[in-house]
């Protein structure tokens, strides 16, 4: 009986009877701020993934599946998307870590030493209550700001083998983790990680794990087979070069990979068991405070709120100019930024009126095709057609709590 019911569950996942109609063509279609962008999907590189969430009356989660040109073929650079499977996989070395090392907490303070052409050291971190560096308080950073040194400080920590065999673990063989952002990364410079130390005491005193300098000298993993240039010309140096830029030594991801990561954290019995993130329950609940808490609720760090607004690092429904969430509605999400690409990966929940669905987006927003140029229609295109996507979905689930 209970195969029976797993069963009818995957049915409903994906899509239930065979009449079941996809609804994101009518919706995308049909609304005057979408539908402009939408007769150019291919232009704007459009992908969208929408996945309603039913409970029974045990209240357990069933998932249906919607998809609008997802393309696993179609490459867009995923930017600071990236940045929440490396702090998951950070988190789980850490409960690995515990293992063998009583005490090692993603609280414990660390110490990062340079050991290689530039590579920089961390002492200290202000933002932080004890005023030192934590995997904790980087995780912290990386989802409330999307922090890009927190980032590439918990890439130094985890390291590229792990990245990659972490990523195979969980069946992510289309997400590839291969470099640190905005630093000027080369391959060169990717390959080798920092000496970490992990201390008792905040004085760094009392060494409690020492993690040596390391260098990955295998292959990369390959990823997705995707055609990975991107655009008409870009500058470089100053000095504008008339061809698509190669995004084939960059980062890269599929929209479904995004959406099963971020489902994998929100509902990890949905996922099979042995691709579930292996975590301390206390860092499980770091993840899901972290990622719907918004800057001005955080002590340490502490963001200003006129820097810092409700919406600043969420797109769908809220996107554009700085301003308030909807009240009772939370947001867990993942945003990225970067080269005319916007994305959105999130979890949208409000419990007062019954609604809760995933929706992940991507869409390139750049006139002129010239990338590295800072003349991308972010503004004017991309956060209007997220913060409308996210409006029209959020209003169809609205509908569809009050019929049942």
């Amino acid at each position: 009986m209970k195969r029976l019911l797993a069963l009818g569950g995957l049915i409903w996942l994906l899509g239930g009877s065979a009449h079941a109609q996809n609804p994101l063509p009518r919706l995308l279609r049909s609304d005057a701020v979408l539908a402009p962008v939408v007769r150019a999907a291919g232009h704007y590189r459009l992908q969208v993934l929408y996945t309603q969430i039913r409970r029974d009356r045990q209240g357990q989660p069933h998932f249906r599946q919607y998809r609008y040109r997802v393309r696993p073929r179609e490459y867009f650079y995923p930017a600071s998307a990236i940045k929440l499977p490396t702090a998951i996989l950070a988190l789980e070395k850490v409960h690995q870590l515990s293992q063998q090392v009583p005490g090692l907490t993603s609280s414990s303070p660390l110490r990062i030493d340079s050991a290689a052409y530039a590579q920089t050291r961390v002492l200290r971190d202000t933002s932080s209550q004890n005023q030192r560096a934590s995997v904790g308080q980087y995780v912290r950073k990386l989802l409330l700001v999307s922090d890009n040194d927190a980032y590439n400080r918990l890439y130094e920590f985890v390291g590229p083998a792990a990245l990659q065999a972490g990523l195979r673990r969980h069946g992510l063989r289309r997400t590839v983790l291969r470099h640190r952002l905005s630093v000027g990364d080369q391959d060169s410079t990717a390959r080798r990680t920092n000496p970490v130390a992990f201390f008792t005491d905040s004085s760094l005193t009392r060494p409690l794990y020492v993690q040596p300098a390391a260098t990955f000298a295998r292959r990369w993993q390959p990823g997705p087979r995707q055609r990975r240039t991107v655009g008409e010309a870009y500058l470089q140096n100053g000095q504008r070069l008339s061809q698509p830029m190669d995004f084939s030594t960059k980062n890269a991801t599929t929209l479904a990979d995004l959406q099963r990561i971020l489902r994998a954290v929100v509902f990890p019995a949905s996922v099979p068991r042995r691709r579930q993130f292996q975590l301390d329950s206390a860092d499980r609940r770091l993840l899901l405070d972290y990622l719907h808490r918004l800057p001005r609720q955080s002590q340490w760090p502490r963001y200003p709120a006129t820097q810092y607004p409700d919406n600043y690092a969420k797109f769908l429904l809220v996107g554009g100019n700085p301003g308030p969430l909807p009240e009772g509605v939370r947001i867990y999400n993942k945003i990225g930024q970067a080269y005319g690409f916007l994305i959105d990966n999130a979890y949208l929940t409000d419990p007062a009126h019954g609604v809760e669905f995933l929706l992940s987006a991507v869409l390139y927003v750049n006139h002129d095709g010239v990338l590295n140029d800072d003349q991308y229609d972010y503004d004017t295109v991309g956060l209007p057609f997220l913060r409308r996507l996210g409006e029209v979905v959020y209003q169809r689930e609205l509908q569809r709590a009050r019929k049942q």
